[in-house]
């Protein structure tokens, strides 16, 4: 395992890494170093790391985008091919993941609450609680669609599977792949039940509702953290103090998430300009 997640790694260091300075005003500022941030596929999190690598080139920092899964995400930190993660969700989703690194990163805190995990349907799909899916599991194929096997969430999905003893495959993807079908369904007018997660932009495109979770396995509202991989504060502190100062809302997020949705839209353009039409909210982290 740690030899796949080593070469994953190494793959996308060679292939996936993209460093760009912004343009106008802030392809002025002093070189300070380069600064490597990690994320996964999600969203939340192809905005929210894209946003705090506009905000670190602003302050002078040449900034290395790596798309990983999950685990390979939190292993790249602890092992110093990484140097920071927007995207730790806790205290559930990832928290074995966090327990596996343990001494090897800093946990900076929450950079946004107000987050929801567990399944969702249409809002006009008739059922409404998880425990009712294996009587109506006709009207959704007898699936539920999640997105990539290595994500929290569908570890936490797997045992939705087990604990309600339900008939339903949970069928692995990507966010990707998990709202095409989601589209696709309501389209149609069809049932569908997918794994998913807010903030994501697609409650804002649809209108959509959890299932009700009795068994309480998906847990309750959770935070999005801000992880340093140790010694970052020692190397490169103004970065540091950029990174823990950062902190925005839902609102905020789905703002560039929804940017991001549009057709040829480039998340790293979109995230720049949000930067540039926010500089309220941004010299707030810059200035800690």
């Amino acid at each position: 395992m740690k030899t796949r997640i080593q070469a994953s790694i190494r793959l996308a260091s060679l292939g996936l890494l993209a460093t760009t300075g912004l343009a106008g005003g802030f392809a002025q500022a002093q070189d300070k170093g380069t600064v490597n941030l990690a994320y996964v596929e999600w969203s939340s999190e192809v905005a929210s790391t894209n946003v705090v690598a506009a905000v670190l080139e602003q302050a002078g920092f040449d900034v290395n985008l790596t798309s990983l899964s999950a685990a390979a995400m939190f292993q790249a930190l602890s092992t110093g091919d990484a140097d920071a993660i927007v995207a730790a969700w806790l205290p559930t989703t990832h928290a074995e993941y966090m327990e596996r690194i343990g001494d090897s990163v800093e946990d900076l805190g929450p950079n946004l609450d107000g987050t929801k995990l567990g399944l969702v349907v249409p809002a006009y799909t008739e059922v409404d609680s998880i425990a009712d899916l294996n009587d109506n599991a006709a009207l959704f194929d007898s699936e539920i669609i999640g997105i990539d096997p290595g994500a929290g969430l569908m570890g936490l999905a797997e045992e939705v599977v087990d604990t309600y003893d339900l008939d339903l495959r949970l069928r692995s993807g990507s966010d990707a792949t998990m709202v095409a079908a989601l589209s696709n369904a309501i389209d149609n007018e069809e049932d569908i039940v997918v794994t998913s997660w807010t903030p994501h932009w697609m409650f804002a495109r649809w209108d959509l509702k959890y299932l009700e979770d009795p068994e309480n396995v998906f847990g309750g509202a959770e935070q999005i953290h801000t992880v340093v991989r140790s010694g970052f504060d020692d190397d490169m502190p103004e970065a540091y103090a950029i990174l823990d100062a950062f902190e925005w809302t839902p609102e905020q997020m789905g703002e560039v998430m929804l940017m991001n949705q549009e057709e040829g839209s480039d998340p790293r353009e979109n995230a720049r300009q949000w930067v540039e039409e926010n500089q309220d909210v941004v010299e707030q982290w810059i200035d800690g």
